[in-house]
């Protein structure tokens, strides 16, 4: 297995695991992140995606199999589908990045809504020096997260950003000093998150990612179906009576 997986009640902690590799993202570990994908569109929870707390969140793509990929190989969006599943998932998702995480490794971090680093983390896209542009996301989800001029000197130079040039651009959310505080605060983020109603999370989600043309309809609806949930009704009444949310 290139992930281990664990359970819990309302996410699933994924972890990346081919050290000896450097976390390299191949055909197998793509496999499993779909499967991931399947389990959380099935039944809805948080994501807290990692290559855990040993240096190294993903070195990129490998390139050993990289390198003999083709033209139809590049139309079959091996990585980008993937990473595309991600951003799609219903509810929130965390990158928690120790170390690099380079080309499609930044990109699937990328992929995830928020990104907590360590003070060692690295992001870099070095697809131009190896003959190759970062297909896998960050030709659009770079520009949306830094703007478009910072983008593009990253993709066209490949220059690499510490965790303290991340946290200043809007690349990452949090960085915490030391490895050991890094799943504490991916973890304490999504707690955040988990104190919320799980359904305006998702609905919260869907519209923020909607095109800008879907709004204001989208928010309508999205309100008008929450304005019914029982949810809603009992976190007001707990609110008005202040009472602590159960």
């Amino acid at each position: 297995m290139s992930l281990r997986i664990e359970e819990r009640p309302d996410r699933l902690v994924v972890t990346l695991d081919r050290p000896e590799k450097r976390n390299a993202i191949d055909a197998e570990l793509i496999s499993q992140l779909h499967e991931v994908c399947a389990e959380l569109e099935a039944r809805p929870r948080l994501l807290l995606l990692t290559g855990g707390v040993d240096g190294i969140f993903a070195g990129g793509a490998d390139i050993g199999q990289l390198r003999e990929r083709g033209r139809l190989d590049a139309l079959a969006a091996i990585n980008s589908a993937a990473f595309a599943r991600i951003r799609a998932l219903p509810m929130p998702t965390v990158a928690a990045v120790d170390g690099p995480a380079l080309g499609g490794g930044a990109e699937l971090a990328y992929a995830c809504d928020l990104r907590v680093c360590t003070a060692r983390a690295v992001f870099g896209q070095p697809e131009v020096r190896l003959g190759i542009l970062a297909g896998a996301g960050a030709t659009h989800r770079l520009p949306a997260l830094v703007g478009e001029a910072r983008a593009k000197e990253l993709l066209f130079t490949g220059r690499r950003v510490d965790a303290e040039e991340a946290l200043r651009i809007g690349l990452v959310n949090r960085v915490v000093p030391e490895p050991d505080g890094l799943l504490d605060c991916a973890h304490e983020l999504l707690d955040e998150m988990a104190k919320g109603s799980a359904l305006a999370l998702r609905l919260t989600k869907l519209a923020v990612d909607a095109p800008a043309a879907a709004h204001p309809h989208l928010d309508l609806v999205s309100q008008a179906v929450l304005f019914e949930d029982d949810e809603k009704y009992r976190r007001m009444t707990d609110f008005l009576e202040r009472r602590r949310p159960r």
